[in-house]
């Protein structure tokens, strides 16, 4: 007996030496998988983001939590799922790494390399992150220069703001936001390109161009081309503002352009019909306004307490037949702080970039201009809104005033001042210039088509004998009456 109750105390010894270790994870059944989206049984507690992993180690997120079961959209090949196999639940929410080892690569929306690298990483951002309260921002008042001389006049875009860039197919969308990620060398902004849908082809071409310019330097790429999951489609602008906040975060300006969110519209729609949500307006789910919105919201002006960065969104809406007032449009439009329409008319004719100047707005108005630029644009928008609309109504009329031909006369030489060629960005100051000439009629004499000419020339005279202008104005980002004097000298001798 004792030798038995001593044999259960050394038992009892060994028991209590060790540490037991015990994992629990929440376990469930996969009951249905299509189209990249599965339905599974099991998972009471887990919640909205929720990373899950299925038997073949593929992984997804929870989106839609029922009753009974939870939507997930798969992250990998969800033909390798199986009806009936086990679903684990991580815990974890979604997220997806960041830094500035991304800068100058193409990445997938889960930042893993397309250019087949190893990016080490040292941070990870929640894809989703609820938006910065009003104690956080300020207003924008900082202009950020697209290098377009009509963007720049008449609907000036602000760091920290929203501005949406609408249209037809091919009337220049993504162009104006390359050339505005163009401009940015040098100006100290983190660009993020992030193409929603598009061929490959033509990511490959925006990247070569972006390349070309030497603007790979301070741009990340993130893609999910046509033939990606409706998943990596519908993820794709969110990581994209995630590894947009990272450097916000940092105290940075940052620019995400997303091209477009048509088409992100499209995957969540296809994403809500596999899960049978309710279908409302043009077959979008009753979440479609929150889904932009939520995303848009991100973008902000941070005060200098809180790291005093920016976040700057250029979202692309595709539109059909130039109708603005569709579902989609209408609901980017009153999320954004501005949009810029482009026409397919004005593009057929030549005027581009093919701006209409009616439609446009930037509810930033003049907060986001310096003082030289405002010196210059003060009527300008209004000056050609009514040229136009007199431009029509002059074609009915043979008998005109001297002041109205006057008008048209310089409306006209204007249009043409604004008119500019892809991926030719200015600065400050040669904007500045070639508007002040326009503006104080010095263009008044000269034919229209010799406009082209006479700017060509003229740029190549401030970057000679105007050089130490440029500099002063591009600092100062004023003109003065001395100012003036010396660039009325440059553009008579000019012309």
């Amino acid at each position: 007996m004792k030798l038995f109750d001593q044999y259960l105390k050394e038992v009892e010894k060994e028991l209590g030496s060790k540490k037991t270790q015990v994992k629990t994870a929440e376990v469930g059944t996969l009951v249905e998988i299509k189209d990249g989206v599965a339905i599974a049984m099991g998972l009471d507690n887990s919640f909205y983001g929720e990373l899950v992993e299925f038997t073949s180690g593929v992984q997804g997120f929870v989106i839609e939590l029922m009753e009974d079961s939870v939507g997930i959209v798969v992250l990998g090949d969800y033909l390798t799922l199986e009806a009936g196999s086990r679903v684990t639940a991580t815990g974890k929410i979604l997220s997806l790494p960041v830094g500035e080892e991304l800068l100058g690569h193409v990445v997938d929306p889960l930042s893993a390399s397309l250019e087949n690298l190893k990016l080490k990483t040292k941070k990870r951002y929640p894809i989703e992150r609820i938006a910065s309260g009003v104690v956080y921002r300020k207003s924008v008042t900082v202009p950020l220069q697209t290098g377009i001389k009509a963007i720049d006049a008449l609907i000036p875009i602000g760091r920290g703001q929203r501005e949406l860039i609408i249209g037809d197919r091919t009337t220049g969308k993504t162009t104006v936001a390359i050339d505005t990620i163009i401009n940015q060398k040098g100006k100290d902004v983190i660009c993020i390109y992030c193409a929603i849908g598009q061929k490959n082809a033509k990511v490959a071409q925006v990247i070569e161009t972006l390349r070309s310019h030497g603007a790979m330097d301070y741009t990340i790429v993130v893609s999910s081309s046509a033939s990606d999951s409706a998943a990596l489609q519908y993820l794709s602008p969110y990581s994209a503002t995630a590894i947009g906040e990272y450097f916000l975060d940092q105290g940075k300006d940052v620019l995400v352009v997303y091209d477009d969110l048509t088409k992100h519209a499209w995957a969540y729609r296809q994403i809500s019909l596999i899960l049978r949500r309710p279908a409302g307006r043009e077959a979008y789910p009753g979440d479609v306004f929150y889904l932009h919105s939520r995303l848009l919201e991100r973008a902000c002006r941070i005060t200098d307490e809180f790291g005093g960065g920016s976040l700057t969104a250029l979202p692309i809406i595709e539109t059909l037949d130039n109708d603005i007032a569709a579902y989609i449009p209408t609901n980017v439009i009153s999320i954004t702080d501005g949009q810029l329409f482009l026409e397919t008319d004005l593009f057929n004719n030549g005027v581009r970039p093919a701006i209409n100047v009616g439609n446009s707005v930037s509810r930033v108005g003049g907060s986001a201009q310096t003082k030289a630029m405002k010196s210059v644009s003060g009527r300008l928008k209004l000056d050609l809104a009514q040229y136009r609309s007199l431009a029509a109504f002059s074609q009915f009329e043979s008998d005109l005033d001297a002041e109205t031909k006057q008008f048209l006369n310089r409306g006209a030489k204007t249009t043409q001042v604004l008119k500019q060629n892809k991926h030719d960005v200015y600065s400050l100051a040669e904007e500045v210039a070639i508007l002040w000439a326009a503006a104080k009629g010095h263009l008044d004499s000269l034919e229209t088509d010799k406009i082209v000419e006479f700017e060509s020339k003229f740029i190549d005279s401030l970057r000679t004998k105007g050089k130490d202008w440029m500099k002063r104005v591009n600092a100062n980002k004023i003109m003065d009456e001395k100012d003036e004097k010396e660039l009325e000298k440059l553009v008579k001798s000019t012309l």
